[in-house]
């Protein structure tokens, strides 16, 4: 029986055995998903627990509820891979043997990363919302403090979801308005892009919703260190940045067993592919979603789009074919920008983000690069969609790749 061995049950993970259970032949193939715990977090709710919209309740799942019959989940933590034996053992000992590996276990915000960003303010002065313990955190410091000086500060990238720090940005502006002490909070952006965002289009919009909340932005700011007894961050070319509270999207880097078993790359990324996800080193090991280094959004569309390729492309590898679907790099992300309204981007490799109408050209019912009311029920919708549908590998009505219908050029 031949054997395949996914390694992390988290969005891409989960997807990719749901997607090959009904396809590859049970008395054929053995499918063993792992992963080190048993809850699954919808991870872009993260955004949303700081400023009491979602609690925990809304975001947290048992792995057990999305991984299908005829799978088997094993739980415990991965000590390394040996690709030459084409094994994996954990760390309490277990081996699993595997005939094709996929490589899904994400990526992690590492404040350890950063010098002394990790100390004993952390929790105090300094928060994070890339994780539900950060998130739940913020939020009862957030219900206590009376203001002063918020720097929202993204140390390296990439970053899972990219936006997301924008988003918290635009909520914050939102939140302090509501509780009618805005005029007591200066809002500080600070990130190492020369812009808002990675695009040029998208940057510009971005970075004029910024100007418009009134939100200070420091550019190509690449962060040294963190002075967290004089509160204020510190550059390598020694800009000063002053806070009373800081919010920081922490260096985000691939599995620690990535390293241990020498498949990665400095940030412990897979490299791969980038239209297959095939490993550049093993042709039986692929890795996607966040684990692997395609150059593009880490974030759950890229996960949908990119298992849809996958897919089709891995039962022909396993069948002696060349793989004929190739992935563009497509992603698309709503963008919350608070008072009930929201963007959204799609974009690809080769092609950044544009204004128009999405999925259908012309009619939408989103816009791209505008806020609307509707982009926000879109946000607030995929929740439902996620849980209901992504996860468990029902078809969607979204072609994987990136359609220009409905774009408009910015020089048109």
């Amino acid at each position: 029986m031949k054997k395949l061995l996914v390694l992390g049950a988290g969005t891409a993970g989960t997807m990719v055995v749901n997607k090959l259970r009904p396809r590859l032949d049970a008395d054929d193939w053995q499918i063993t998903v792992v992963d080190a715990n048993e809850a699954h977090h919808y991870q872009p709710g993260y955004l949303f627990i700081p400023f009491g919209i979602y609690g925990r309740n809304d975001i947290v799942k048992s792995r057990r509820d999305f991984v299908p019959s005829g799978v088997d989940f094993v739980l415990g933590d991965i000590d390394v891979v040996e690709p030459e034996a084409n094994r994996v053992k954990l760390m309490d000992g277990t081996t699993l043997d595997y005939d094709y590996l996929v490589i899904a276990s994400g990526t992690t915000p590492r404040p350890d990363q950063t010098p002394g960003l990790d100390g004993d303010a952390y929790g105090d002065t300094i928060h994070d919302f890339y994780t539900l313990e950060g998130a739940e955190a913020l939020a009862r410091k957030l219900q206590t403090w009376d203001g002063g000086r918020m720097a929202i500060n993204v140390i390296e990238m990439p970053i899972k979801c990219p936006v997301a720090p924008l988003e918290f940005t635009f909520l914050a502006d939102w939140y302090f308005h509501e509780r009618g002490m805005r005029d007591a909070v200066e809002l500080v952006y600070v990130t190492p892009l020369p812009g808002a965002f990675t695009k040029p289009v998208a940057s510009k919009h971005l970075g004029s919703l910024l100007t418009e909340k009134k939100v200070m932005v420091e550019e190509d700011y690449f962060l040294m260190e963190v002075d967290s007894e004089g509160q204020k961050l510190v550059s390598y070319d020694e800009r000063e940045v002053p806070y009373d509270l800081l919010v920081t999207v922490p260096i985000n880097m691939g599995a620690d067993y990535i390293a241990r078993s020498g498949m990665g790359d400095e940030l412990n990324y897979v490299p791969v592919d980038k239209e297959t996800f095939l490993s550049k080193k093993y042709d039986n090991v692929f890795a996607i979603g966040d684990a692997s280094n395609i150059p593009t959004s880490k974030a759950g569309s890229v996960a949908h789009f990119a298992v849809e390729v996958f897919t089709d492309n891995f039962m022909r590898h396993i069948a002696g074919l060349d793989m004929t679907e190739s992935f563009d790099g497509h992603a698309n992300c709503f963008i919350e920008s608070g008072f009930g309204k929201g963007m959204l981007i799609d974009f690809n490799y080769d092609t950044e983000p544009l204004p128009g109408k999405y999925p259908l050209p012309g009619i939408g019912p989103f816009s791209l690069l505008k806020e609307t009311e509707m982009n926000h029920w879109g946000k607030m919708m995929f929740k439902w969609v996620y849980w209901n549908l992504l996860l468990k590998g029902k078809e969607m009505p979204l072609p994987h790749e990136m359609l220009m219908a409905g774009k408009i050029s910015e020089d048109s």
